[in-house]
């Protein structure tokens, strides 16, 4: 059974509804599983300080749990987010058409891991911010903690959901440099792309890394793979037409006759990522588009424990 067989992804239809699905299950799994001491209160309540004033405590929680907590307002908001998303063509493999049996390609799965961290950044009291590229910066929103401001992100991820287009390049490195000059210093910047933009030079992609970095922002970067395909080039042994969704080019070959290079290859890219990673402090998580989204959440989390 997969994990995303308890929701109804057909299209997308509904996104507000899948992130309450998925976020709620997460919070029952750290009821279930105390998370590193986080508190399952965390979504409206911070712990009572001795000394404060009594009036804001909550004593249906403190029936509940035995510990005083106070209710967190609206201005408490302590943290800046910015979600960056990549949109271009080759976010959108696997191709999904009315006939196919495959729920998620990448930009669906990360349009749904973003929707769900907003909403538990919503819950947080946390103010969030949308960034979409492609070839160019085609979305950048400020942070926002309102309701309003999540419902408006929410169209921006449908609408690109549900462009269609190939053949749309990628400029990461120009796009995520631009982004790190127009946000807040001090802020929580995560990315979810596939970051296959010029494998063979990677230096601008490692460059517009570290100006993140260098702009005092925390970094967490989900690599959104299709690992079966993409990591482990599993395929059945017979003629495939490859399509770069990027160029339109064609190339016809014999999974078996091909993989061991294209796997080293990308081997080696990876590992120079994990290293840039490293030496910039950006936490790197490998996001597989079969599995479920409790890494993002949880690495969210412990990204936020950090930062307080």
């Amino acid at each position: 059974m997969s994990f995303f067989d308890d929701y109804n992804l057909k299209n997308l239809e509904n996104l507000d509804l899948i992130a309450k699905q998925v976020v709620e299950g997460f919070i029952i799994g750290l009821h279930k599983s105390p998370f590193h001491g986080f508190s399952v209160e965390f979504a409206e309540h911070r712990l009572y300080n001795q000394g404060e004033s009594t009036r804001n405590i909550d004593w249906k929680v403190y029936a509940r749990t035995d510990k005083m907590f106070s209710k967190r307002f609206e201005e408490e908001t302590n943290l800046r987010c910015q979600i960056i998303l990549d949109a271009s063509s080759s976010m959108y493999f696997p191709h999904i058409s009315e006939a196919s049996s495959r729920k998620l390609n990448k930009i669906r799965w990360s349009s749904l891991a973003a929707a769900s961290l907003m909403l538990l950044l919503k819950k947080q009291r946390d103010a969030f911010g949308l960034s979409i590229f492609d070839d160019e910066v085609r979305q950048h929103t400020p942070v926002r903690s309102s309701t309003s401001h999540y419902q408006l992100l929410l169209t921006y991820l449908d609408r690109m959901i549900a462009d269609g287009r190939t053949e749309k390049g990628t400029e990461a490195a120009k796009s995520l440099h631009q982004i790190a000059d127009s946000i807040h210093k001090r802020s929580l910047v995560v990315i979810f792309s596939d970051m296959f933009d010029r494998l063979e030079q990677p230096e601008e992609l490692f460059a517009a890394l570290q100006h993140l970095k260098h702009n005092k922002h925390e970094v967490l970067l989900f690599h959104v793979v299709d690992k079966a395909r993409e990591i482990e080039f599993e395929f059945d042994n017979r003629p495939y037409m490859f399509i770069d969704v990027e160029t339109g080019e064609k190339v016809k070959v014999q999974p078996n006759d091909v993989k061991e290079i294209y796997t080293q290859k990308l081997k080696a890219f990876k590992e120079e990522l994990h290293m840039k990673c490293l030496q910039y402090k950006i936490d790197l998580v490998e996001a597989d588009i079969a599995k479920g989204f409790k890494p993002v959440l949880e690495s969210y989390l412990i990204k936020r424990k950090r930062m307080k």
